[in-house]
């Protein structure tokens, strides 16, 4: 846990958890600031080449081993189209360039949102960065075991999308 996690940011004091419009949320007993986290955005890019889409083999905590799409987090004050282009570099070596948002992705429970981008591959070298363990394109018709359903969910509304080109 975070220190932000555990003290109230303008008065240092312990918070508490309490039931706030209908939600539980951590609140401070001494000056009643109700403390709201914001949801973590996260972004993909679904790259073609040759009627195939470049995936990762994930090599982190989430997913250890199964595939998905190349992205990660946007970094504070990041913008989100440089996050996704600086990730599937990261990730896979290739440079791309950013195109149309696919769509914006969440789920109940789950504090990420994920922003989905067509992304053309402009250069860079194929090979597997730190956070991942193989790379490579697969047909949509033969994915690998992937490491989040939503991928799969994503890749056929990118795959049905007027604004799947780049």
């Amino acid at each position: 846990m975070n220190r932000e996690d555990l003290f109230c940011p303008s008065c240092a004091t312990a918070l508490t958890i309490k039931e706030v419009f209908g939600q539980e949320r951590p609140i401070c007993p001494n000056c009643d600031r109700v403390i709201f986290y914001d949801p973590k955005v996260a972004v993909i890019c679904v790259v073609p080449r040759e009627g195939r889409i470049l995936m990762i083999r994930r090599g982190t905590d989430l997913g250890y081993g199964l595939w998905g799409l190349p992205g990660g987090y946007v970094d504070r004050g990041e913008v989100v189209e440089v996050a996704a282009a600086r990730e599937v570099w990261e990730e896979t070596g290739l440079v791309v360039e950013v195109g149309n948002l696919v769509g914006l992705f969440s789920e109940a429970g789950d504090p990420v949102m994920v922003a989905v981008y067509s992304a053309k591959e402009t250069g860079g070298t194929l090979e597997a960065g730190p956070e991942a363990l193989e790379v490579g394109f697969f047909s949509i018709d033969a994915l690998p075991t992937l490491a989040f359903p939503r991928d799969r969910d994503v890749l056929m509304k990118w795959q049905n999308s007027v604004n799947n080109q780049y």
